[in-house]
């Protein structure tokens, strides 16, 4: 559309932008109530992922020394891969949180559409999965630790298994988040009008 254009009023008296949220207002309040379900459920998840990886720092695989206070397995290679991946699973689900509570808190305005909200939707998408490959890590760490020197055999398809959920998330969740990718990064109209925006 022609700047000109823009200011141009129909026969109503209504703008191009006028006649666009007015033709649209019904589009928005079905995208709001998407986007907040689906951050209330990713937040929820997030929540709970968040919680368990702060409580499993404090109560560490193989226990404490009661002398020193420090873990039993603290030179072991798998305590620092569970301390490494806890800590790893704990700051990306914060993220997470915070990101979908950006999400739920949003004024929800037209423009915000278009960039903000599916950036924070995607940072929220990719700071979930990484929590969750990173609690499982954490578990198949944990699991090794405590029964991995007994039972040798059980260790690989456990640590097999461990790699379903996040498979699985992966498969359910990349769809979306390749959509919004492609229509907020990705070559097209509103890539122009971004483009424009900063001539």
């Amino acid at each position: 559309m022609q700047p000109l254009y823009k200011e141009m009023k129909d026969s109503e008296g209504r703008t191009p932008q006028m006649l666009f949220t007015q033709e649209h207002k019904g589009l928005v309040e079905s995208g709001e109530k998407w986007m907040k379900d689906t951050g209330s459920s990713c937040m929820l998840v997030a929540t709970l992922i968040t919680t368990v990886m702060f409580a499993a720092i404090f109560t560490v695989p193989g226990g404490n020394n009661n002398n020193t206070g420090t873990p039993m397995f603290l030179k072991d290679k798998s305590f620092i891969i569970f301390s490494i991946s806890d800590a790893l699973a704990l700051f990306s689900s914060v993220t997470s949180i915070l990101m979908f509570l950006s999400i739920l808190t949003s004024r929800y305005a037209e423009g915000d559409f278009l960039e903000s909200l599916p950036k924070r939707l995607i940072i929220g998408l990719t700071t979930l999965f990484f929590s969750i490959a990173s609690m499982l890590l954490a578990f198949s760490a944990s699991f090794f630790i405590v029964v991995g020197h007994q039972l040798a055999l059980i260790i690989i398809p456990i640590a097999l298994t461990a790699c379903v959920p996040v498979t699985l998330f992966a498969f359910l969740q990349f769809p979306l988040l390749a959509d919004v990718m492609h229509s907020t990064c990705g070559s097209g109209i509103f890539s122009m009008e971004r483009n424009e925006r900063h001539y």
